[in-house]
């Protein structure tokens, strides 16, 4: 088992032992009712109060944290929840691990690379809003014009380094959104989600090894093993042509489970965001009508 926090592995038990052990040392004492006490030499709980909270022995939440083979049971792993005061992802993200902790190894899996079907590459085309469709791994697939505009010089990249954080880590890329580190945050930890359930897959160790390397801040998030399953949010981007946009951002699955979705973008009608889309829309129609961009290079 390596100590690499940064490295991704199929071992389920230990990105188990690696989440629990990041959200006991984020909660405080008095954040559950206990007195801070005197000279504490750890950040957060200790092991034993977080095991007394939880009801389990502090040997067995110890072995968990090892990432040993144990198997805590539905009952056990709600009262970890509780005690740690988990949101409902935070939950569920917990029993997805403890139940492939459960799972005997798994044979290596043969992966299909990720296709945007031909009736999505219509739907860009008739879709007036901006919009783009997104891999499991924040790959950026297809898009169409408007959602170009919006990626600005982002297309003319290799396909393989068309990735939603990718973009965002870019050293220019709080210039053009302002918002850029907390969306970095928030999509690091929708990353973490999709990797969870498939955390051997080439394309996931390739792109996190990738952007550790390159980027302290992205090693920095990705080590706190935050998780997220955003269907919905807000962007804000300042654009060379029409100035700034603020856009609410919904995602819709497609089929196929896990499969891409797709990111449609727009404002309120009437309001002076939707003029701005709206006049990038007609500077876009003056020039050389092009259809959805596949992604590919």
């Amino acid at each position: 088992m390596t100590d690499d926090p940064l490295a991704l592995t199929d071992d389920p038990r230990r990105e188990l032992a690696e989440f629990l052990r990041t959200r006991r040392t984020r909660l405080r004492p008095q954040d559950v009712g206990l007195e801070p006490g005197p000279r504490r030499r750890v950040a957060g709980l200790r092991r034993e109060e977080l095991a007394l909270l939880a009801g389990v022995s502090t040997d067995y939440y110890q072995r968990m944290e090892q990432g040993r083979d144990v198997r805590p049971s539905e009952q056990v792993l709600d009262a970890l929840a509780r005690a740690l005061n988990f949101s409902a992802e935070e939950s569920r993200h917990l029993h997805s691990l403890a139940t492939a902790a459960r799972t005997p190894a798994r044979r290596p899996r043969h992966h299909v690379p990720e296709e945007v079907p031909s009736t999505t590459l219509r739907l860009l085309r008739t879709t007036a809003s901006p919009a783009l469709v997104v891999g499991r791994f924040l790959d950026v697939l297809a898009w169409n014009p408007p959602a170009g505009a919006l990626l600005g010089e982002f297309i003319q990249q290799p396909h393989t380094e068309r990735n939603l954080l990718s973009l965002l880590l870019h050293p220019e890329a709080d210039q053009a959104c302002p918002e850029r580190a907390a969306t970095v945050a928030e999509l690091t930890a929708m990353l973490r989600t999709q990797v969870a359930a498939d955390p051997g897959h080439p394309r996931a160790v390739e792109l996190v090894g990738e952007l550790a390397v390159r980027s302290d801040e992205f090693a920095t998030i990705w080590a706190r093993h935050d998780v997220e399953e955003t269907t919905r949010g807000r962007m804000r981007v300042n654009h060379p042509l029409v100035g700034e946009l603020n856009l609410d951002w919904d995602a819709y699955p497609m089929p196929g489970t896990p499969g891409p979705v797709l990111i449609v973008y727009t404002a309120p009608e009437g309001g002076p965001d939707d003029e701005r889309l709206q006049l990038l829309a007609a500077l876009l129609n003056s020039a050389p009508t092009e259809g959805p961009d596949r992604g590919r290079p």
